[in-house]
């Protein structure tokens, strides 16, 4: 009879559950009824020596809601699996009355429910018994509370991609694993390296700013270990070696610096290794060429030197594990240079003083002596500018028909597609003399086609300059217009900028600017009529010919500023976010001073792709 009442107990606490719940699936409703025995409901498992709920299984049953706290009456219950669901609120405090949930079957799986609020402090009273407690998934908030380490029995704990944050508490130091992916600060405790039997730490996407202290030997048969998008510093240390069992090591995006330990090659069980985005020095070691079980292998974005191993596991590496080092050397397929012979620690050491204490005050004097020829050359121009024009007359136009354009391109052919634009597409097209041109054919479906277009004849037809685009001849009628322009082989600045397969030295950096700027002084000071203001400076815009001379082209949403005294004017037509002035950009307002802005834009942007001839100087040397 006792044992009745107490199934009748554990059966109205699960048909106050049912009733507070939405059952979008209606499993619950269709199958819990006191016309069927609680044991045989779906979801409930009871003991066999007490006749008790001792585990409910509700994962994936398309419940809602928040998790009633009459879970808490269930005093038998030992495994609680409620994952997959819509709950949402928080926690309730009486899940803390539940003290039998423990070994084994327990699976406290919140995984995947939003429920918010904060991880209550209760759960410290599973301490004899609670063994896995989930929560991934829920958008908990506030901190870990120190509670948890009294769950001397939890081998496993994860609360990844939540919303915690705040310390670590040394407490938790006495729990076998860890995972997760929080907003956790501070740094890691102590007594975490202390853990002999721990399988796996992660503690990944984090604040932390801790070093790697030299006990993590003590981690004997750890597995996983997992620091990566952190803020940890200092040296690599070399007992890390211990760790015979390891199989993936992450130190990723973090601010380690020194050198690679050559006891990482005595890892022989590593089949990840990932230390890209530090300040790493020195060399790739030659000992890691006997790891036979690495499958995974990135040291990208480090300050690393000299020969990239290319035995046992190294065969298969790719040019992006190595990338980001620009002192590394070794075969093409790396997309490095190759490495000397000879090159020697001396060698190296000379290398590093022409860098650092001869290079430096030379680009600078050439930098100045730059400046100097710039500002004679424009002295000059102001006293010559009727002298100017004469040395470079405009451009006689003539006019090219339809079928003209349409032969030059092949009918439009997609193969013949340079690029496109906001107002129109540009094909490349030879001529009837054979020449190669670019025809820049406006859309005029779009109402500032139009305005595009006359535009830049307006401006084209008025200006000479080796460093902008040429317009060749026109086509215009109602239904159609496109400029014919001359051809630049070698494209735009940007993908000399931004592919891998192009490169440029300082010194072809530093005539583009000069190239470029040269152009906005003429466009600005030196042309006889009304100072034109680019509008839209940036690499897109800048094509380069055979010899690499840079030429300014787009003239589309250009603005004349009309007489000499009108310096301003204002205008509604945007322009590329990011080389916009300020003015311009909130105000509308035009002057020469928005090029500058933009020209400075530039100038930093060609300045943070970084160098690479200064490595081969070095490797050279």
């Amino acid at each position: 009879m006792t044992t009745l009442s107490n199934l009748t107990t554990d059966q109205s606490a699960l048909l106050a559950f049912k009733a507070r719940v939405v059952d979008y699936r209606s499993v619950l409703t269709n199958n819990w009824s006191i016309s069927y025995p609680i044991c045989s409901w779906v979801g409930i498992s009871c003991g066999s020596r007490h006749q008790r709920v001792t585990a409910l299984n509700l994962s994936d049953m398309g419940l809602g809601g928040t998790i009633p706290l009459h879970l808490g009456n269930l005093s038998f219950l030992v495994s609680l699996d409620v994952a997959h669901n819509n709950f949402h609120g928080h926690l309730p405090n009486e899940l803390g009355q539940l003290r039998r949930l423990r070994f084994i079957r327990f699976v406290l799986a919140l995984a995947y429910n939003p429920l918010g609020g904060i991880l209550p402090p209760v759960i410290g009273n599973f301490s004899a018994s609670l063994r896995q407690f989930y929560a991934s998934n829920c958008k908990l908030g506030g901190s870990i509370p120190k509670e948890i380490g009294k769950l001397r029995g939890l081998i496993l704990l994860s609360l990844g991609f939540n919303d915690l944050n705040g310390t670590i508490s040394p407490t938790m130091g006495r729990l076998k694993q860890l995972q997760g992916s929080n907003k956790l600060t501070s740094s890691i405790p102590s007594s975490l390296w202390s853990l002999e039997y721990i399988l796996e730490i992660n503690l990944s996407s984090n604040s932390l700013n801790d070093s790697l202290p030299s006990n993590v030997q003590k981690l004997k048969v750890l597995r996983v270990l997992d620091l990566s998008r952190n803020q940890l510093s200092g040296d690599i240390p070399s007992t890390i070696g211990a760790l015979k069992d390891i199989e993936t090591l992450s130190l990723a995006s973090n601010q380690f610096q020194g050198p690679i330990p050559e006891s990482v090659g005595s890892l022989i069980s590593l089949e990840s290794l990932d230390l890209s985005g530090n300040n790493l020095s020195g060399k790739i070691p030659k000992s890691l060429e006997t790891l036979s079980h690495l499958k995974q292998f990135n040291v990208s974005h480090n300050r690393l030197e000299g020969e990239i191993p290319v035995k046992g596991s190294f065969k298969n590496l790719s040019a992006e594990s190595i990338f980001g080092n620009y002192a590394l050397c070794g075969p093409p397929k790396f997309r490095v240079p190759p490495c000397k012979q000879g090159y020697s620690k001396s060698t190296k050491n000379v290398a590093l003083i022409v860098l650092k204490y001869i290079l430096p005050p030379m680009v600078s004097s050439v930098l100045i002596v730059i400046i100097i020829i710039m500002y004679i050359r424009r002295r000059k121009r102001s006293t010559k500018k009727s002298d100017h024009e004469d040395f470079l007359p405009l451009a006689t136009w003539r006019r090219t028909s339809y079928l003209d354009v349409q032969r030059a391109t092949d009918e439009f052919n997609e193969c013949n597609l340079l690029g496109t634009g906001s107002f129109g597409s540009v094909y490349k097209g030879t001529i009837s003399d054979g020449t190669d041109v670019a025809i820049k054919v406006f859309n005029l479906q779009l109402e500032r086609a139009f305005r595009s277009f006359h535009s830049e004849c307006e401006v084209l037809r008025n200006v000479r300059h080796r460093n902008l685009i040429k317009i060749l001849s026109s086509c215009s009628n109602p239904d159609f217009k496109a400029l014919v322009l001359e051809f630049m082989p070698n494209g735009s600045l940007k993908k000399w900028l931004y592919s891998h397969n192009y490169f440029l030295d300082i010194l072809q950096r530093l005539n583009i600017l000069i190239d470029v700027g040269s152009a906005l002084e003429y466009l600005h000071h030196d042309h006889s009529s009304a100072p034109i203001i680019h509008c839209d400076l940036k690499p897109t815009n800048i094509l380069l010919d055979e010899n690499m001379v840079a030429h300014v082209s787009d003239f589309g949403i250009s603005k004349l500023l009309g007489e000499a005294e009108d310096s301003v004017i204002q205008t509604m037509t945007m322009v590329t976010i990011g080389y916009m002035a300020p003015e311009y950009g909130s105000e509308g307002i035009v002057s020469a001073k928005c090029d500058v802005y933009s020209y400075g834009v530039l100038l930093m942007e060609i300045k943070k792709i970084k160098v690479k001839f200064l490595d081969d100087a070095a490797a050279t040397s």
